[in-house]
């Protein structure tokens, strides 16, 4: 095992061994304990108590953050020429369609979120092994696909994030960034957790939310106690 830098024992040393956080204190401490030259992201992984090889246990959505998530997301519209000044207006970074697909078949991916329109799907179809790896893939579930495209653009450039659990029953996001005060990262955090409570599967039996914890890049995780979230 690696040794512990001086600010790394430092940061250990801030939490309290055995304890279970608050969503206020947890967010106050983990920007205390940061120490990262750049502005770090603040993640949340909840391991829920779910079978995600069951469809009827799968946990999968999206979730609007009040604060944003202080990240530039970059925007692909995948469009028609009809829907392209829309999709421009509303904030998107790439906007057009044959050209962008071809530059993806060639293994171009700088971008965090693909939106496009119903019509479109079926050329991105043998996209898949390039944009499903990478989470790229637009659904409708996740409203990436969709008429309203200025819609979709303004949310995701807002701060809409999409969400899923993953086979080992945790669901991983991140919810803002080391220079928000904690108060808006408890925030968005309330916000991702309270949706989290919402989609419940009924089939789920048992405790539903198993342990959440905390943490930024880099810094150690600080555990959370469910029953105040």
């Amino acid at each position: 095992m690696a040794k512990l830098t001086k600010k790394q024992k430092e940061a250990h040393a801030k939490i309290e061994k055995d304890k279970l956080y608050s969503l206020e204190e947890a967010s106050a401490l983990v920007k205390e304990i940061t120490n990262t030259k750049f502005d770090a992201s603040i993640d949340l992984a909840v391991r829920l108590g779910v079978d995600p090889r069951k469809a009827n246990q799968m946990v999968r959505g999206v979730v609007s953050l009040p604060h944003g998530t202080g990240k530039d997301v970059k925007v692909l519209a995948l469009v028609t020429p009809d829907k392209e000044a829309e999709a421009q207006e509303a904030g998107a970074d790439y906007v057009g369609l044959d050209e962008y697909l071809d530059k993806i078949k060639g293994g171009w991916t700088d971008v965090d979120v693909i939106i496009t329109m119903p019509s479109v799907m079926g050329k991105l179809g043998p996209l898949g092994r390039v944009l499903g790896p990478r989470g790229l893939m637009p659904n409708p579930k996740t409203g990436t696909v969709t008429m309203d495209v200025a819609k979709a653009v303004t949310e995701v450039k807002a701060g809409k994030i999409d969400f899923k659990v993953d086979k080992t029953g945790i669901v991983h996001a991140a919810i803002g960034k080391a220079s928000f005060p904690a108060d808006k990262i408890a925030g968005n955090a309330k916000e991702l957790l309270d949706t989290l409570n919402k989609m419940k599967p009924s089939a789920a039996k048992g405790v539903y939310m198993k342990s959440i914890f905390m943490s930024s890049t880099m810094s150690p995780s600080v555990q959370l106690d469910p029953k105040t979230v």
